[in-house]
């Protein structure tokens, strides 16, 4: 199995205000949809119910929550790291979509990132990307600036791959 990531991160690491995302980009979301369809994407339960119409389509969704008897349609829930990696160990690639702590747990055994570097600092930022920089990663691909013309915000895409062991500081 692949460990992924994909998220959009500001100037500061910044990914979430107020349970929600810091930017719709209109690319990014394309892109996000290309990348994860046919794959499995693994969530915390904040980050599930911040989807606008539950579970994403032609994807396995696996929610991981410590919240008692919490069900959903069309997700797979699971309580733990452990068994979130245990029923997903037969999966070709598997992404994991957040939220903060989500990204913080797997991040030691994260083998790629989708990164979509925003070119901005959000005020107000209440969840934050873990640090990744300076863990063994190679940039694999890098796209930009990119601007939205909705927004009007500039960003870039940067795909990283692991390269070495991930060494707790």
């Amino acid at each position: 199995m692949i460990l992924a990531m994909i998220v959009a991160v500001d100037q500061n690491n910044g990914i979430g205000k107020d349970n929600d995302q810091l930017a719709y980009i209109s690319a990014d979301l394309k892109r996000f949809k290309q990348l994860t369809t046919g794959h499995t994407i693994l969530m915390g339960r904040k980050t599930f119910e911040a989807l606008p119409k539950g579970a994403l389509p032609k994807r396995r969704n696996v929610v991981i929550t410590r919240q008692k008897g919490f069900e959903a349609p069309g997700v797979e829930v699971v309580s733990s790291i452990g068994e979130a990696l245990s029923i997903c160990n037969e999966d070709q690639k598997v992404f994991v979509i957040g939220g903060g702590e989500v990204y913080k747990a797997f991040l030691p055994e994260t083998d790629e990132l989708y990164l979509t570097e925003i070119h901005h600092s959000f005020d107000g930022a209440d969840v934050f990307f873990p640090e990744y920089q300076n863990l063994g990663w190679k940039t694999t691909h890098k796209e930009g600036p990119l601007s939205d013309d909705k927004t009007g915000l500039s960003y870039s895409y940067i795909n990283l791959k692991r390269t070495g062991k991930y060494d707790c500081v």
